[in-house]
């Protein structure tokens, strides 16, 4: 277990919690462990009364001064089942250090935080199908059941990869909807468009974590080379000099300012780190400040 995070890293992530961005309406419960809307035991906001709603939740004191309807909205706490959608595709192979292994760790912490604070999760290794399973469950003994599936997965072979084929298998498989925390590099022949919109048709709430290398935004190869996809195994013979890092410069960031506005139109929440960003810095500053994390 430590070889994935460390005891002392561990004891760092007994204090968050994940955190939803949603919020639902009175008297209706969540699959999320969050500061939701519903009844329960402390205060949290108003709006305006709507046919159907419970009368007994009128604030007529409101009513007395503006003769308008408002009802009480109050916060509780509500479980997450939150599913672990790990990228093992031939490219995810890249990288000093691997991304697939950064990627492994960046699941393991999350979980062990959804765990430790009684939430089911579940993992899910991929490529172009659901390659490996561990269902969703609850409590602090199958935290070794997470990181013994995360530490045993295998290295990305080569062969096709789809997002919109895993996610179309596992979406018609699962029944528990929740976060779903996609952690992929997202180069897929297909796109990623298709399988995030499923992942949101399908009532899930999606989270993106993209993992990339530092050579990937500003590859270091220069002069003749020979390039082979890692996935597919196709050869290209390039020269790499100044007008073709310019043209690979302006299709990265195509690429990139492309994702980010998809998963903005989307509401699909969206983090980018690199796999050299330090580890700790990435879970305990930047989940934070992207949402996931509290």
């Amino acid at each position: 277990m430590t070889t994935l995070l460390d005891p002392h890293f561990l004891r760092k992530l007994d204090t968050l919690s994940l955190r939803s961005r949603r919020l639902v309406r009175a008297g209706l419960r969540g699959e999320r462990r969050s500061r939701t809307l519903g009844r329960g035991v402390e205060f949290a906001d108003y709006r305006s009364y709507q046919i159907g709603d419970d009368y007994r939740h009128i604030d007529w004191s409101i009513y007395s001064r503006l003769d308008r309807l408002f009802i009480k909205l109050f916060s509780e706490e509500e479980d997450i089942n939150v599913h672990l959608f790990v990228d093992m595709s031939g490219s995810m192979a890249w990288g000093s250090p691997r991304k697939l292994d950064y990627a492994a760790r960046i699941a393991a912490a999350v979980g062990y935080i959804g765990l430790v604070n009684l939430d089911r999760v579940g993992a899910v290794a991929f490529a172009n199908r659901v390659e490996r399973l561990l269902p969703p469950r609850r409590g602090r003994g199958h935290i070794f059941r997470l990181f013994e599936f995360l530490h045993g997965l295998p290295t990305p072979a080569g062969g096709r990869s789809s997002l919109r084929e895993a996610m179309w298998e596992y979406v018609h498989k699962t029944k528990r909807r929740g976060l779903l925390l996609i952690i992929s590099d997202l180069l897929y022949p297909d796109g990623y468009e298709e399988g995030l919109k499923l992942a949101r048709y399908h009532r899930f709430d999606p989270f993106v974590i993209h993992v990339l290398s530092d050579d990937e935004l500003v590859p270091a190869v220069r002069g003749d080379a020979r390039l082979v996809d890692a996935e597919t195994q196709q050869a290209m013979e390039v020269s790499v000099d100044g007008p073709a890092l310019e043209a690979y410069a302006r299709a990265r960031d195509a690429f990139l300012s492309g994702l980010e506005e998809f998963c903005l139109r989307h509401q699909i929440d969206y983090v980018r780190a690199t796999t050299t960003v330090p580890f700790e810095d990435l879970i305990l500053r930047y989940l934070r400040l992207g949402g996931l994390l509290q």
